[in-house]
């Protein structure tokens, strides 16, 4: 990434409190430091229709959920030593692959971080549905985080 004097570069991050997304934003606050990059974490989360068949877990308590995995994230990715770059997060509510994508598009990222879930039959072999979207549809390079 080449980065124009007085002008950071940004890194989109997703967040699921996964091993490999807090793998993934440990990555990318190292690539941020050598890059004088900001770094901007996002969780995507939707609201299930059954919302309106069971109402007693509402819209609010979906998006506290989603909060808490996201502050998780940055907590286990960081701890008590916060990287020496900007970190901004954000939840969006929208599918996580079209909140990244549009995150990492409405920014002009340099960069989007996603931990791949592959699952399957045969291990390792396929991307998670999230990662492949973001492969595919990502207005910038993707790096896609693996164990």
């Amino acid at each position: 990434m080449v980065q124009v004097a007085g002008n950071p570069g940004l890194i989109v991050v997703g967040a699921d409190g996964s091993p490999l997304s807090i793998g993934g934003l440990r990555w990318a606050a190292r690539q941020a430091e050598s890059t004088g990059s900001e770094i901007h974490v996002v969780t995507g989360f939707t609201i299930p229709v059954t919302v309106f068949v069971v109402p007693t877990y509402t819209d609010v308590d979906y998006a506290r959920d989603a909060q808490e995995m996201l502050d998780f994230t940055i907590a286990e990715a960081f701890g008590r030593n916060p990287p020496n770059t900007r970190v901004t997060a954000a939840l969006v509510e929208e599918r996580p692959a079209q909140a990244l994508t549009g995150v990492a598009a409405t920014n002009n990222a340099d960069l989007l971080v996603v931990g791949s879930h592959s699952q399957g039959d045969l291990p390792g072999m396929h991307l998670g549905s999230v990662a492949g979207y973001c492969a595919h549809h990502a207005p910038c390079p993707v790096l896609i985080f693996r164990d």
